[in-house]
């Protein structure tokens, strides 16, 4: 028997909800978010070495810096360094029983894989202490 869509009553209430129009709108906001997702993952600004004021800063009792700076030169402390210098002095100081925490301080217009570079150093001599030094704003 063949559906028929004209009501013989008029004025009864309808019992049937047309869900067609809802589907098409859903199939329409998926494909949308779909498609605006990886766009805005792209769009990310990050202007890192800037810490709140908010926070507290931690009292550390014993510690090395290593820095780098705008020209790409390494520090040991206040002394210049050579990568290969760098390299040896992690070494001597992978050897201790308890070593102090390294901080690392880097300009901040310097390229990301210079600091990379240094955490790599750190992290093949198994030293698992480290901080990065930020400026507070």
């Amino acid at each position: 028997m063949a559906r028929r869509f004209h009501r013989k009553d008029r004025l009864s209430a309808l019992t049937e909800i047309n869900v067609t129009p809802l589907i098409d709108l859903a199939f329409a906001l998926l494909i949308i978010f779909m498609i605006t997702t990886p766009l805005l993952e792209q769009t990310i600004e990050v202007d890192l070495p800037v810490e709140s004021p908010s926070t507290q800063a931690v009292e550390r009792e014993d510690f090395q810096s290593v820095s780098i700076d705008k020209q790409g030169r390494y520090f040991w402390g206040e002394q210049a360094v050579s990568p290969a210098q760098l390299a040896d002095l992690l070494d001597s100081f992978a050897q201790r029983s308890d070593p102090p925490v390294l901080s690392i301080r880097a300009d901040a217009g310097l390229p990301y894989q210079r600091v990379i570079t240094v955490i790599d150093m750190i992290k093949q001599r198994k030293l698992s202490k480290i901080s990065l030094d930020t400026k507070v704003d």
